[in-house]
């Protein structure tokens, strides 16, 4: 089992987008989902597809370490254009057999959100990727601080929501010590039918919930030994200012989402 997953990795560089202001680019990753589900031809695709292309050159970040993290997903997007190729109902008919009927707004419906599905993840991917967990914490608390005013617990939720997003590679690599330390004691999770090998999963999710309650517990204890009181009356290290760079940065994702829409009047 290798850790393909890379939601929640921070990927070390030094580039213009990671040196972005993280408040601007959660914003721009909003905007660029909201890009995403806006689309309604296929050129929109290919704008969103050269923006990705664009944004991960300049972050530096290896496009095949990008492409990896849509691995795990291989079965959510095949069992996605399966279901939406298949029970879309449309007019024009392209293939018809049994109880099984392709039609041609099926087959667009089924490439449309798979494409958004690969998209979505990549955009996230390249978020996480570039921002590490502590300035993430602290751009999720800045934006959502407004609502404090409803004694909304803004910094709780964004330290939550950081904390998972984190916790997602350290438990993958446990489940694959876990794997190991299995195989090595005669387990198999490579043979046999799907019944099988869900069977032969089971004793991998004891140990599993054990590990995650321990981390949990040890930085639970950590961070009261350290006199951690949520927001209450924090000071930063950094002080986040935006810069020409973001404001670009901004507007050139204003651009493609501008783009975007101009395109689906085609």
């Amino acid at each position: 089992m290798n850790i393909n997953i890379t939601l929640g990795q921070y990927y070390p560089a030094k580039s213009p987008i990671h040196s972005l202001d993280p408040r601007m680019k959660v914003s721009l990753t909003v905007l660029f989902m909201v890009a995403i589900f806006v689309i309604r031809n296929f050129w929109g695709y290919a704008v969103v597809a050269a923006f990705i292309l664009v944004v991960n050159r300049l972050a530096k970040v290896p496009l095949s370490f990008l492409l990896k993290g849509l691995k795990p997903l291989r079965f959510v997007l095949i069992l996605t254009f399966i279901l939406n190729l298949f029970l879309s109902v449309g007019n024009n008919v392209l293939w018809s057999w049994w109880i099984f009927t392709i039609t041609e707004d099926g087959l667009v419906n089924a490439l449309h959100f798979s494409l958004r599905l690969v998209f979505l993840v990549m955009g996230t991917s390249l978020l996480t990727l570039t921002t590490t967990p502590v300035t993430m914490t602290d751009a999720l608390e800045r934006l959502l601080s407004p609502l404090r005013k409803i004694h909304f617990p803004a910094h709780e939720l964004a330290m939550m929501m950081t904390i998972a997003l984190r916790f997602i590679p350290t438990l993958l690599e446990e489940t694959q010590k876990i794997m190991k330390a299995q195989k090595a004691r005669g387990a198999d999770f490579e043979h046999g039918n799907l019944m099988e090998r869900a069977k032969a999963l089971v004793p991998l999710l004891v140990p599993l919930f054990v590990s995650a309650f321990r981390c949990a517990t040890d930085l639970a204890n950590a961070m009261e030994a350290r006199c951690y009181h949520g927001g209450e009356n924090r000071t930063r290290y950094h002080v986040m200012k935006l810069c020409k760079t973001d404001f670009y940065a901004l507007a050139i994702t204003a651009a493609m989402l501008a783009a975007i829409i101009l395109l689906n009047a085609i």
